[in-house]
Parts: structure tokens; sequence; C-alpha cells
């Protein structure tokens, strides 16, 4: 995303483009649902809890390790093949995501940083840091041309810039701009899509939009699926406002299957059946 242009809000004037205030609004009332629902005054907690665990599962799916919600909760040990340390790293991060909040808006950068190391869990030099020029990039998933370290450098600092700033924008947008550019870039050696995805969670929690985190719009990524979740980013890396528009509406889409599946968590709860 360019951050250069006639309007000092970028955000804001995403937030403008057609289809985008409709997918605004309806994300907004699919949140109000949930909230709403009478369980949500005795347990929200758990609903948290169920949250954050379906989170991790999904966005561990968009990253190759698509285990049953089942398999996740009865696996103490992450720590043994490919995807059982996907699976692990996207827990942590779910973890991690809530002590970060206060942080975000003064130091997003500082918060990407630690995000990779929770999310790589490793000493190795290129942890915790944006990627140099001669370092390769571990995400096979994603298979758009990769950007230039000079480039990464300058969007995340672009991007910094307008979260410190602040933005009129939607926090839909705002999520929705944060996650593109960060599968856009890639600017880590490994772990991108689940930063990217943890880092929406972030803006949609710190933005007020979901404070207590029970609409995980990881879930609905994983719902809508891997090759819908991909055409999508090209829409975004495209930088058309067709493209941006229909990014922007799939992350809402998404966050309304997350706001379903919490409402389904509280309907189990209320029946007594969970």
């Amino acid at each position: 995303m360019s951050t250069t242009g006639a309007t000092a809000d970028p955000l804001a004037a995403l937030g403008t483009l057609p289809g985008v205030p409709e997918s605004v609004e309806s994300v907004r009332k699919a949140v109000d649902r949930v909230y709403g629902h009478r369980i949500m005054r005795r347990r929200s907690n758990e609903i948290t809890s169920e949250a954050a665990l379906r989170g991790a599962r999904g966005s561990a799916a968009l990253s190759g390790a698509d285990w049953a919600l089942e398999e996740v909760r009865r696996r103490t040990d992450f720590s043994g093949d490919d995807e059982a340390r996907v699976m692990g790293a996207a827990l942590r991060l779910t973890a991690e995501a809530g002590q970060l909040l206060s942080i975000w808006r003064q130091s997003p950068l500082r918060v990407l940083a630690r995000l990779h190391l929770v999310a790589a869990a490793t000493q190795g030099d290129e942890v915790g840091r944006p990627r140099q020029e001669s370092e390769s990039v571990d995400e096979p998933l994603v298979e758009l041309a990769l950007p230039n370290a000079a480039e990464v450098s300058g969007r995340l600092e672009g991007l910094a810039d307008l979260i410190i700033a602040g933005s009129s924008a939607p926090a839909l947008v705002t999520a929705a701009v944060v996650h593109g550019e960060l599968l856009a870039l890639r600017p880590f050696a490994s772990h991108n899509g689940l930063i990217a995805r943890t880092a929406e969670r972030i803006v949609l929690v710190g933005s007020g939009l979901d404070p207590k985190s029970i609409c995980p719009a990881e879930v609905g990524h994983a719902e809508l699926g891997r090759a819908a979740y991909l055409a999508a980013l090209e829409g975004y890396v495209s930088g058309t406002p067709e493209g941006m528009a229909a990014w922007i509406a799939h992350c809402g889409r998404a966050v309304e299957l997350g706001a379903r599946e919490s409402t389904a968590v509280c309907e189990a709860l209320q029946r007594g059946a969970a």
C-alpha cells in the first residue's frame, strides 16, 4: 500500500471505496450480535479462551497445519514435525497478542519484532528483525513476488507511521491493511502469515471493535479457504481500488464468520453442551 498521496489519511480514504461501508456495517452488526448474547454476561472469559484456541487453529490451517480442533485441544507437545511447530507458533502468538495491545499504537514495529521472536522460538540471528537482502523467506503458501529488503523497510516505516498517527478509518479497514501489507511484504524470514493474522487481531481488539477478542477472524479466513484468501490478497497487492475493496470485504467476511463461530459457542454453553 502506498502511504503517500493527496489525502493525509489514506486509510480513511479506503473506507469510502465502493462496498467497503457496507462491509463495515455488516461486521459491526455481527460483532454486536455476539456481544449481546445473554451468555456473555456471565461467561465471557470462557468465550474469549475458546475463541483464542479456535483462532489459533484457523491461522495454523492457513499456514499448512490443518488440524482438527480436538487434536489441538489434546496435544501438549508442539515441538515435533513442521506442522506441530506451526501449530505451536500459532498458539503462542494468540496468547502473546493480548499482552501487546498497549504497545501497538506507540511502537508497532517493536510489536512485530516481538511477534516474530515468539513465533520462531529460536535464537537465530534472523529472528526478531526484518529480513536482510541476502536472506530467504520460508513462506511457501504465499507465492507472490517478494519485495526486496529496501522496499520492506520503507513500507514498514510507512505502515508504522500510519498506525502511530491514528486514523478515522473503521477498525476493519485498518486491520485489513495491516494484515494485507504484512502478507505482501513478508518482512521476516519465517512465520509471516501467522504474524499478519495476529496483527489483524491486535488491531480489531485494540480498536474497541472486539475488545474481548471473541470474534476470531482467523476462523473465518480458514473457513473461506486458502484459495479465496490468496485471491483476495492478490487484489490487495494490485493496489487498485477494486482489489483493495475486495480484500477489505474478504477480511470483513472473515470477522463475521468468527463472530458466528463464537455465537455457536455461546449457544452450546447455554445448552450446557460445552
